[in-house]
């Protein structure tokens, strides 16, 4: 089965049922089959062939579904793009995929011209203009095909298929050498974890499932297909409700929805805000998170206040797609202190956790974190050194993948994380490479020298991004300047918050920059504040 598969069937079988949710919008099955076919048509016709890549270059929206969906009828693969990331880490997405189309619409329309402008964006690729609301592409811009084109267009189904192996999307992460990861999914991938999510779950079509994450986040993909494949609604949460934590409470209850999934730090945002009132939602059934660990004062918060609900923390890097392990909370926590697992592998999945010669560990040991399975990628976007480095084989016969978090197995049986091993964070629930951070301020002719740490934030990001950094001779190096020019280089997420000018950095006994001296004095700057 195909993810594309998951909406033509529901068509087949319920072509009136609600699909999508989007404001006043509502979309049935059937005129999504319809829209993703006609799109699938255009891309063809544009010149897309089977294994192109197409970007998504859309916000979240309904013409954003179907343009990823028509573009795995076509054959193709989808490459999501964050409309808000600057031009320049865009246009090394494009570099890397060289997709033969690109979907846009009036909201990415100042990035696509600036992309456009800049040569990021040459004439080979095509541009599919998805507006509903009729905007005009930026001047200069050619333009391939329209939303008013579907009209005209034949809407029965193209008939390309591809083997399940073959990559459905491609989810570029933050690289530590200043130039994202395309981690490959394969349709494979996905399927074979909403085998085991959906029974799981429980979801059915009755259901009323929130979309809140970005599309270039893989959490989006289980809420998609999780949704198709179920038959259920899909509920697009907008950028701007998801700014306000009483919206987000009021999307919730006004939605009437059955399940939520975000990361934690939303979840977060919504209980320092104190806007879940007692057994409020009275239609919500579980409550799912992944993407970084949620504190135990929170759970606590929700629990407390939806004793009715089920509440599940899910863990997995892109690499494995969606989650590799679940745990289910089975009661309130008793102590704030509690340790939250990571649990079990998830069905088709193996967590193991292992010494530096890749030897299993015994309950309560720390050690490096492995994930083999069903969900394992085949690796990265044509770069065969960065995939060996982390997709190992295994000793009989099959992979592994090196997670980069440490780890240990309880005596209960569950895995508990214990943090990063290496200088990636999460942040907000994005993966930050602070390396990739540290690449861009390089390219500042204000920086001599700098260093990027992280330290635990209380507040709605999770982690606290911190600069150290010497100015160049005779530039004023200002961060509130420094910190105006990073942000067109790397997306709003990735900007320290905290920042230290030094007249020399320090230096270990190595003479490298010396990161834990470095966190130390964050650390003593945040306590005294």
């Amino acid at each position: 089965m195909l993810l594309q598969d998951t909406v033509s069937r529901q068509a087949e079988r319920r072509p009136e049922a609600c699909a999508l949710v989007s404001g006043r919008e509502r979309v049935s099955y059937g005129q999504l089959d319809s829209w993703t076919n006609r799109i699938a048509r255009l891309l063809i016709a544009a010149g897309c062939e089977p294994g192109d890549r197409v970007g998504i270059l859309l916000p979240k929206s309904v013409p954003a579904i179907a343009g990823l969906l028509g573009t795995l009828k076509a054959g193709c693969i989808y490459v999501p793009m964050d409309t808000h990331s600057p031009a320049a880490r865009l246009g090394k997405v494009v570099e890397s995929c060289e997709p033969r189309a690109i979907l846009a619409n009036g909201e990415s329309a100042p990035v696509l011209a600036r992309m456009v402008s800049e040569k990021a964006i040459g004439d080979s690729i095509r541009i599919g203009w998805l507006d509903q609301a009729g905007s005009a592409e930026p001047a200069g811009v050619p333009v391939a095909f329209r939303w008013a084109d579907l009209a005209a267009v034949s809407a029965a189904p193209t008939g390309i298929r591809v083997s399940p192996d073959a990559a459905a999307h491609i989810l570029f992460t933050s690289g530590s050498t200043g130039v994202p990861k395309g981690v490959v999914i394969t349709h494979q991938n996905v399927m074979a974890f909403l085998r085991w999510a959906i029974p799981y779950f429980g979801a059915t079509e009755s259901d009323r499932i929130s979309c809140h994450p970005p599309l270039h986040f893989d959490l989006s993909t289980f809420d998609m297909y999780g949704t198709f494949l179920a038959g259920a609604e899909l509920h697009l949460v907008s950028t701007a409700t998801s700014l306000l934590p009483q919206k987000l409470a009021e999307f919730i209850r006004n939605s009437r929805l059955t399940q939520w999934f975000s990361v934690p730090s939303v979840l977060k945002f919504m209980a320092q805000f104190d806007v879940v009132a007692q057994d409020d939602f009275p239609d919500l059934k579980r409550v799912l998170w992944c993407g970084e660990a949620l504190p135990t004062p929170t759970l606590i918060y929700w629990m407390k206040r939806l004793p009715k609900v089920r509440f599940t923390n899910l863990y997995g890097p892109t690499e494995a797609t969606i989650a590799s392990s679940y745990y289910t909370v089975p009661r309130c926590p008793e102590s704030e202190t509690e340790p939250i697992p990571i649990g079990v592998a998830c069905a088709g999945e193996e967590l193991a956790v292992l010494d530096d010669k890749l030897r299993p560990l015994p309950p309560g040991e720390i050690g490096d974190l492995f994930i083999k399975g069903a969900g394992l990628s085949p690796g990265y976007w044509r770069d065969p050194e960065k995939t060996r480095a982390v997709f190992l084989e295994d000793g009989n016969g099959g992979r592994m993948y090196k997670t980069g978090d440490l780890a240990r197995l309880g005596e209960d049986g569950l895995v508990y994380l214990l943090g990063r091993s290496d200088s990636q964070i999460k942040s907000r629930g994005y993966r930050i490479e602070l390396g990739e951070i540290e690449a861009a301020l390089y390219t500042l002719p204000e920086i001599r020298e700098c260093a990027v740490v992280a330290i635990p934030s209380d507040s709605f990001e999770g982690m606290a991004i911190c600069c150290a950094y010497t100015a160049a001779p005779g530039t004023g190096a200002e961060p509130a300047e420094l910190r105006e020019k990073l942000g067109d280089l790397v997306p709003s997420y990735m900007l320290p918050s905290r920042w230290l000018r030094f007249e020399e950095l320090p230096l270990n006994a190595n003479g490298k920059i010396d990161r834990p001296k470095l966190r130390e004095r964050f650390l003593a700057i945040a306590a005294s504040v």
